[in-house]
């Protein structure tokens, strides 16, 4: 079932690429920007973080915490993490629940890989409700950062 702006953010465990647990619960009073993409080193999902990562003040601005979440193993991730610089946590949905629970995954994908992350963005306010919601159909298209930015804006 899509997620819908105003519900409550289905919440989740993940493993960091530090190997550290991180829940999505820890970070209720906390502004939370969740980004699903669908494998790490691929060109628009590099694209996507390092603008991101180029980007990141105007995110701590808005007290929001970042994630990027793929189904990639914490290994992938922390290469990919050490080797674009990345200056957020990036999550390991290798069981793909979260993908699941926030209706961002593929069923079939490219060279018939199932399972994997759609390129996604949510943004989660403190209290721990979805208040914008943007599943991409399409793995080469980039969530509406601006849309984003003005949302975050709103929250603080």
């Amino acid at each position: 079932m899509a997620i819908e702006i105003g519900q409550t953010a289905p919440t989740f465990t993940l493993y960091d690429s530090n190997k550290n647990k991180i829940a999505l619960a820890d970070y209720k009073g906390k502004n939370v920007l969740l980004l699903f993409f669908p494998q790490a080193f691929t060109s628009v999902c590099t694209i996507e973080l390092c603008n991101l990562r180029d980007n990141i003040a105007i995110y701590n601005n808005a007290n929001a915490m970042v994630f990027g979440i793929s189904v990639d193993s914490v290994f992938t991730l922390a290469k990919f993490k050490e080797e674009q610089k990345l200056n957020f946590p990036l999550l390991s949905d290798f069981n793909k629940v979260a993908s699941t629970a926030y209706d961002a995954i593929y069923t079939d994908w490219i060279m018939e890989m199932k399972g994997v992350s759609k390129r996604s963005a949510f943004v989660i306010d403190k209290e721990g409700i979805i208040r914008y919601a943007e599943v991409l159909e399409t793995a080469k298209d980039q969530p509406n950062f601006e849309a984003i930015q003005q949302i975050l804006g709103t929250l603080n």
